[in-house]
């Protein structure tokens, strides 16, 4: 099966990404004033930049959109996520919404991007919003771009067989006080800032590719700190 066919039956059958007490979409907030929000999950052929993991883990030419957040943002920033955002009242859906917030982003072309279905939406107490992932395939893709300093430090294109490389995949601890949160975690390259995607986009993004049953093998007990 091709890539695209795994991704339209994954997105065809809408099945929850995160599992367990993480996936609550009600988990932690408060139902008075939790936002609505999505996130544009978008995979597609890759930009001319290959993938250099050595192994053929995905097709060589298969990446999926990621942003890395302002760190003058006041939720998570720098760190490294889906483009998405907050569903506004002129917004026509949940998918209108992430194609929005990914064109605001990024500067893609909504009209080359083929949404293949939405899944559960899961509850991020920290930020108080009720995301709602939503799949999507680059039909045709188009040049992006960081548009407001203020929102993107960068935009770039992930190979999806570097993130399926299990050399990079690690579990990210948070250490507050008594407690102790861990997620997975992909490391972006060897360099010291090329990047982790963790905490809520990294179970997303470990999520899928357990469903779509690309995962490689990993050691889950190889722990880094998470890069608060």
């Amino acid at each position: 099966m091709s890539a695209y066919t795994d991704l339209s039956a994954l997105g065809a059958a809408g099945e929850a990404l995160i599992s367990g007490r993480s996936a609550d979409p009600q988990l932690g907030l408060d139902p008075a004033t939790a936002r609505a929000a999505a996130v544009l999950i978008l995979f597609g052929v890759l930009d001319g930049r290959p993938a250099d993991a050595g192994h053929a883990y995905a097709p060589a030419d298969l990446d999926v959109l990621l942003v890395e957040r302002s760190r003058r943002l006041g939720h998570h920033p720098g760190q490294i996520a889906f483009p998405g955002g907050g569903v506004d009242a002129t917004d026509a859906s949940v998918e209108a919404a992430a194609l929005r917030e990914a064109r605001e982003e990024t500067g893609l072309d909504p009209n080359g991007v083929e949404v293949l279905g939405t899944m559960p939406e899961v509850g991020v107490p920290v930020s108080g919003y009720r995301v709602t992932p939503v799949l999507a395939w680059w039909a045709t893709t188009t040049p992006v771009a960081v548009v407001d300093r203020g929102e993107s430090e960068r935009v770039f294109r992930a190979p999806v067989s570097d993130l399926l490389d299990p050399a990079r995949r690690v579990t990210a601890v948070v250490e507050r006080g008594t407690h102790r949160h861990l997620s997975p975690a992909f490391l972006l390259g060897d360099e010291e800032d090329a990047g982790v995607v963790w905490g809520f986009t990294g179970m997303l993004l470990s999520g899928a590719f357990d469903r779509l049953g690309w995962t490689v093998p990993w050691d889950r007990t190889r722990r880094i700190p998470a890069p608060l």
